[in-house]
């Protein structure tokens, strides 16, 4: 954190931090709250572009991060289906033809022609993850935002995302859950501050980050 001339405080989410990332891996990133996860992930999904060095992403990436990103609250969440589809940069032509597909997942019924904003929180959680899930990705960027779902729909939805992650050819994870890590990951980066304390395998490296827990 420093300011510049204009008195405004610069924070630096995330420094020097590099690694590579080879088809078939599944990598978790670990650390405590500010540590830079999720604006890691943002940075891999292209929504952030780094002030410094750059990065190279071979494929189509799909971001599961915010729930609520690409939402327009006063559109029904029919129409929400196409919208947030071109925020994942899918045409609208391709959308429509999955959005049968969706209102099925997500079981909401004739909430579908409704606003977003009159939407509890777990329902809007649905859309979002069946929307983002309708079409499997090459590289998956995602964060635990799943578990602000109800609980009737986490078993569901957890069956899909296995075989989400298990169709992905690359998958990066962030997670306080060291038990979904260790299901998920097979390496893993620990990130405190903005710096990466750690990469390697997942055992070490959480290994690493409780040593100072």
């Amino acid at each position: 954190m420093a300011r510049d001339a204009f008195d405004r405080v610069n924070v630096r989410a995330l420094s020097d931090v590099s690694f590579d990332v080879e088809n078939g891996e599944r990598i978790g990133i670990i650390g405590p709250n500010g540590a830079g996860k999720t604006t890691l992930l943002k940075v891999l999904a292209g929504i952030y572009k780094p002030t410094q060095g750059r990065v190279s992403i071979y494929g189509r990436a799909m971001a599961l991060i915010n729930a609520s990103v690409g939402l327009n609250p006063d559109a029904t969440g029919r129409e929400n289906i196409i919208l947030r589809g071109m925020y994942m940069d899918i045409h609208p032509r391709a959308m429509r033809r999955h959005i049968d597909a969706v209102a099925e997942f997500t079981e909401l019924g004739d909430y579908l022609d409704m606003p977003v904003r009159t939407y509890s929180s777990g329902m809007m959680v649905r859309l979002a993850f069946a929307i983002s899930t309708c079409i499997r990705p090459e590289i998956l960027v995602l964060d635990e935002w799943l578990a602000a779902g109800d609980a009737q729909f986490l078993l569901k939805a957890q069956k899909r995302m296995e075989e989400f992650v298990s169709g992905s050819s690359i998958v990066v994870l962030a997670s306080h859950s060291f038990d979904l890590v260790r299901q998920w990951c097979r390496r893993a980066i620990y990130l405190r501050q903005g710096v990466a304390q750690a990469i390697g395998p997942v055992e070490d490296v959480i290994a690493e980050y409780e040593a100072t827990l």
